[in-house]
């Protein structure tokens, strides 16, 4: 048996990208910070900002891209995935992402965006977030690809 799972929480580093592929299906594309602290040998206070990429499909999407914003604190779960594409030099490129499977929102109105998902906690203008995988299959068909 094997698993792949990530989950995130972090802060968006700008506001999410929406598109629509040929089939009309929704693809949101945004970046999220997570720091590491540590103390170094000589005790100073080290910080490490990782970034990641998450790629979120259908309706939630849609509702990340109406209701995130740069700055926001989000809870992303979802799996890792690395795909390659060729760039427009004919060059092949690669690039790890996590699809989300669930995307909550956290905190208050930090970087835009308000309330939270799923229905906890959330204000009465925000939808509740799709359940879980409830989007349908995060796997686009090869003509399918958001760029």
């Amino acid at each position: 048996m094997s698993v792949n799972k990530a989950i995130i929480v972090g802060r968006l580093g700008g506001d999410p990208e929406l598109r629509f592929i040929p089939s009309g299906r929704a693809v949101a594309n945004f970046n999220i910070a997570t720091d590491s602290v540590w103390k170094d040998r000589e005790g100073q206070r080290q910080k490490q900002t990782e970034w990641h990429r998450i790629v979120v499909w259908g309706p939630q999407a849609e509702t990340c891209a109406k209701y995130l914003a740069k700055g926001r604190e989000v809870y992303v779960e979802g799996e890792i995935r690395t795909r390659s594409y060729d760039d427009k030099d004919g060059n092949k490129r690669y690039v790890t992402e996590i699809v989300a499977r669930d995307v909550r929102f956290l905190g208050g109105n930090q970087g835009g965006g308000g309330g939270g998902g799923g229905g906890r906690g959330g204000r009465d203008d925000i939808p509740d977030m799709e359940p879980p995988g409830s989007f349908g299959s995060p796997d686009p068909a090869d003509d399918d690809v958001p760029f």
